[in-house]
């Protein structure tokens, strides 16, 4: 395949993706790719649009032009995004990699809405189109040319987890579909006198528009905090839980950064018998090695657990019973038990969804509601408890 060809040829230790110089190496290749490519598609196109006097194949041709200096823009991204961090940015540069994002797909957007107009004018004041095989064809080229573009940067998108060079591969997917319609509207001149070509100028501008509010809308999603990948998320979890000697982990946190910038912190459940020097050793071992086999920065945070007192584990297993009455609540965690006998208080917090239209109000209800019901066979029994949000989205 060319695309590893090339791969292969210009980013020296390609398979070391964790690597900033070669995660750096590979957006470079990406953009210096589609400079020449993009160039080359807008001269064509230019030449068949000026040729035919097709304003829909003229917009096809900036659009390519646009994409030219979003490559630009792609290579400036990569290189900003690398700069180690300051005293201002502790975390580094990352997020300027989806900035570099967003400034493309506000310029796939200002391309459209220019050429919307022009069809537009087109439509009112029609003028006749020049059909030649010669330029049909090298418009169907220049489709095969997106549509490997599309795959190249899909692939290099792929390899380093970049935003950028994915929002690319979405806009050069656009772009083969708008360069069909444009030689469908150049084919069908040759049979019909209708204004054909500032209809079709307006349908590629409309899928040049709606690739770029896409691509806005995917890029503005980590910028705003959305919520982790589910399947980081959960390799974090089974990861944690494979040491022994933690028996639960909760209020897991991931920030994003920007790519291979990503930090994380949860909740260990330990035993409270250990010695405090072991667990602390262990705890020390889990965040250097799990960091490092997930490429994120873990801070893990210990929460001692009774794990051997027989009547903590048989109030735990009520509660937890009592909870399946309400399916609100997804998990349980720092359960803990003061008071001996029939007067105990049963303190623990409750974890729902953060995106639940869940009140104040509704909180004291379920706490009241719950409180309620462990008293019908414990009237003696409290629970004291804290509701706790799981802001994952999982």
């Amino acid at each position: 395949m060319f695309s590893n060809f090339l791969i292969k040829k210009f980013v020296k230790n390609y398979d070391d993706v964790k690597n900033k110089e070669v995660r750096e190496r590979f957006g470079y290749l990406g953009g210096f790719i589609g400079i020449l490519v993009n160039l080359f598609l807008f001269v064509i196109k230019l030449s068949v649009g000026l040729i035919s006097n097709s304003i829909a194949v003229i917009a096809d041709a900036f659009n390519n032009l646009s994409d030219v200096g979003s490559s630009v823009i792609t290579i400036f991204g990569f290189k900003l995004s690398s700069k180690p961090a300051d005293k201002e940015h502790p975390f580094g540069h990352g997020r300027i990699e989806y900035i570099s994002a967003l400034i493309v797909a506000f310029l796939v957007m200002l391309v459209g809405f220019q050429f919307i107009l022009s069809s537009i004018d087109r439509i009112k004041n029609p003028t006749t189109i020049t059909f030649a095989w010669m330029p049909f064809i090298l418009i169907l080229v220049s489709i095969l040319f997106k549509l490997w573009l599309s795959i190249f940067y899909k692939n290099l998108g792929n390899k380093i987890n970049s935003s950028a060079l994915k929002a690319s591969s979405v806009d050069a997917i656009s772009d083969a579909i708008s360069s069909s319609t444009v030689a469908l509207s150049l084919f069908l001149s040759k049979f019909i006198s209708f204004p054909i070509d500032g209809y079709m100028g307006i349908i590629v501008s409309l899928i040049i528009l709606y690739a770029g509010f896409n691509l806005v809308k995917d890029t503005l999603d980590p910028l705003l905090g959305s919520a982790p990948d589910a399947e980081l998320v959960e390799n974090i979890q089974k990861e944690v839980l494979k040491y022994n000697e933690i028996h639960g982990v909760h209020d897991l946190l991931v920030h994003n950064y920007g790519p291979g910038r990503i930090m994380a912190s949860i909740h260990a459940e330990v035993p409270c018998d250990i010695s405090i020097i072991k667990i602390h050793e262990i705890i020390d071992a889990a965040e250097k090695e799990i960091s490092d086999k997930l490429n994120i920065f873990l801070v893990i945070h210990m929460d001692p657990i009774n794990t051997n007192d027989e009547e903590v584990l048989k109030d735990k297993l009520l509660v937890e019973n009592l909870l399946l009455k309400f399916p609100i609540v997804k998990s349980i965690h720092d359960f803990r038990v003061v008071g001996e006998g029939n007067i105990k208080n049963i303190i623990f917090d409750a974890v729902i969804n953060s995106h639940e239209n869940f009140s104040k109000d509704d909180e004291n209800n379920l706490i009241e509601n719950l409180n309620y019901e462990i008293k019908k066979t414990h009237s003696h029994y409290n629970l004291l408890i804290t509701i706790d949000r799981d802001y994952l989205g999982i």
